[in-house]
């Protein structure tokens, strides 16, 4: 009998996470104080983030230690399952060899508790009381409130509002575990106040929900603080339990990956399945593609500019270097919320610049058909986002049909569907649309983005 699942035991959960920023050939430009436009402190830092997470966010040391008292919560569900995918080669008739990494089974459903749970257990460790962040689909939102209540910590999650209409469970989600959800933009903060004057019905962003959560924390600067669930070096980092796993299975599995894929908003998910196949390249060699997936909607990585931008709407965060459609950058409201930022990390910015990683763009229809071809041969119903990675998996394997050669390729499989499921009611009833950034509109974008950085 075939083997289908590749499992390892507790003992094998990663002790270290994998830093990449130790084995770039080029190190990312620094962030930037957007008042000085000069290089942003620890010390400032300190001030919106937990001190042990900033020391990591500056890192350039290659292994960083895990807490024991994380990887006893990681142990609730890592480690995750590396699976292959033979209904799916069956079902598209090719000769590749296609597997995930299977991120879903947490508690939270996606991947994201790999960073909420540290984020949390080091800002309770200083004694903070209270956490602010922002969330697109509800996947970390839910991640973070499920980590604030192992760790004994309040949290408000401002939700990007398209987001908090089109997924109640989400919101539900974040309830049980004991978060207040707001709806982004909000009447609760001076950057929501000015994006409903501007636009009453504003649905909201990733960037303009870190903005209204940000403000929050600085508000409270004696026991409050502000956690991300993607983008910063730090976040990026935890991610790389997924990856590192992943290298250990695929030996099992007497395979090696010719393509690691992995769906894009900020780089957490992609990072955590493409950074310790990227590291190991770095050292020792090889050909593996590490490639990374965005909505045709909201291109950053495709077809963004390289330059310093904000992280958030308001202007608040530091200045990062990075690919990016302009802070003010209003996406579509596509169904993978997720994925719905104007910017990318400054570790994938540089690596992409660096051509060391690549960059594909998918539009919506696309994902939707690959999503629903994965639950109709593999029984996972995966989240929007996922689908992405999904559809660039299927493009590889059909590929290597055409080619008549046998490929190995690995995705990850970030989260679930099974609280998504009104997006997959909406593409059943021909409602969903593909938005693809026209160049009229890229154009008027970067002239926009030009801008406001100078």
């Amino acid at each position: 009998m075939k083997t289908k699942k590749f499992l390892l035991t507790d003992q094998q959960i990663p002790t270290q996470w994998y830093n990449v920023a130790a084995d770039m050939p080029n190190k990312p430009l620094p962030p930037l104080d957007p008042r000085t436009r000069k290089p942003v402190t620890p010390e400032q830092m300190n001030m919106l983030f937990a001190e042990e997470l900033v020391r990591q966010e500056f890192s350039q040391e290659r292994f960083i230690d895990i807490p024991d008292e994380v990887r006893e919560c990681y142990r609730i569900w890592r480690c995750s399952p590396l699976v292959r995918a033979y209904s799916l080669e069956k079902a598209l008739d090719t000769p590749a060899h296609i597997y995930f990494k299977n991120e879903s089974v947490s508690p939270a459903g996606s991947h994201k508790p790999n960073t909420a749970l540290p984020q949390a257990y080091y800002n309770a460790r200083q004694g903070i009381k209270h956490l602010t962040t922002e969330t697109g689909g509800g996947q970390w939102g839910s991640a973070i409130a499920l980590a604030s209540q192992y760790f004994g910590l309040d949290l408000k999650v401002f939700m990007v509002k398209v987001s908090y209409q089109q997924k109640p469970y989400r919101k539900l989600l974040m309830n049980t575990w004991g978060a207040e959800v707001i709806p982004s933009p909000s009447t609760t903060t001076e950057a929501g106040r000015h994006a409903l004057a501007a636009d009453p019905d504003c649905s909201g962003n990733l960037g303009l929900a870190i903005s209204e959560a940000v403000e929050t924390a600085m508000q409270h600067p004696e026991d409050t603080r502000y956690c991300l669930g993607s983008v910063l070096n730090h976040v990026l980092l935890h991610q790389t339990v997924i990856g590192q796993e992943a290298l250990v299975q695929m030996e099992m599995a007497g395979e090696e990956p010719d393509v690691v894929i992995g769906c894009f908003g900020g780089g957490s998910n992609f990072a955590g399945i493409g950074f310790p196949f990227l590291g190991r390249k770095f050292r020792k060699g090889g050909n593996t593609r590490i490639v990374a997936v965005e909505p045709a909607s909201c291109p950053k990585l495709t077809r963004g500019e390289f330059q310093y931008d904000f992280g958030d709407v308001a202007g608040m965060t530091p200045m990062l270097p990075m690919y990016t459609l302009g802070h003010d950058f209003q996406p579509a409201d596509i169904h993978a919320g997720g994925l719905r930022y104007h910017g990318a990390g400054s570790l994938v910015s540089q690596l992409l610049r660096d051509k060391l990683i690549e960059a594909v763009a998918v539009p919506q229809l696309e994902t939707f058909s690959a999503g629903l071809l994965f639950a109709r041969t593999e029984g996972i119903v995966p989240a929007p986002e996922s689908t992405h990675a999904i559809a660039v998996a299927v493009r590889e394997a059909l590929k290597a049909k055409e080619e008549g050669r046998q490929r190995t390729i690995l995705f990850n499989l970030s989260g679930h569907g099974l609280i998504d499921l009104y997006a997959y009611e909406q593409y059943f009833e021909g409602k969903l649309q593909d938005y693809n950034l026209t160049d009229a509109e890229l154009h008027k974008t970067i002239d926009r983005l030009d801008k406001i950085i100078k």
